[in-house]
């Protein structure tokens, strides 16, 4: 069954405030469809702290919000593709160089929720805290 971008927006809320269940809420991301943008052929990404972070939005007024962040006309068309979030955690960060994760909606303070490389995210082979990555530890990162 389809996730709903409704009710992934309540899963991080609670989380972030500290009462949901990190596990339902990463359950509900990876049923849902989110809008990942592409750029010069490939999916746009950021490395911070080591880790490459492919960008993915719950919707087009999301992706707008950082288009325009990162000095976009508000006018610009900006490509994507709509994607579950399991084939990004299950397919597309394993298929990166190094640890890599997803940040989801990260131009909305209130809203973003960041899903680490680690067990129970992403493939065990690909998570820092077990195979090729070693065991660096990290907590939630929002």
């Amino acid at each position: 069954m389809p996730g709903d971008i409704v009710e992934l927006a309540g899963y991080i809320a609670a989380v972030r405030a500290g009462e949901g269940d990190p596990m339902a809420m990463i359950g509900e991301f990876r049923r849902t469809a989110v809008l990942v943008p592409v750029s010069e052929g490939g999916f746009m990404s950021a490395e911070y702290g080591g880790i490459r972070w492919l960008y993915a939005f719950t919707d087009q007024e999301a992706l707008a919000r950082f288009a325009l962040v990162r000095g976009a006309a508000p006018d610009e068309a900006w490509e994507y593709l709509a994607l579950l979030g399991a084939r990004l955690l299950d397919v597309l960060v394993p298929q990166m160089d190094g640890p890599a994760g997803v940040a989801l909606d990260v131009a909305d303070e209130d809203g973003s929720m960041m899903f680490p490389p680690m067990k129970g995210i992403v493939p065990d082979e690909v998570a820092l805290d077990g195979g090729r990555n070693g065991g660096h530890g990290m907590g939630w990162l929002y």
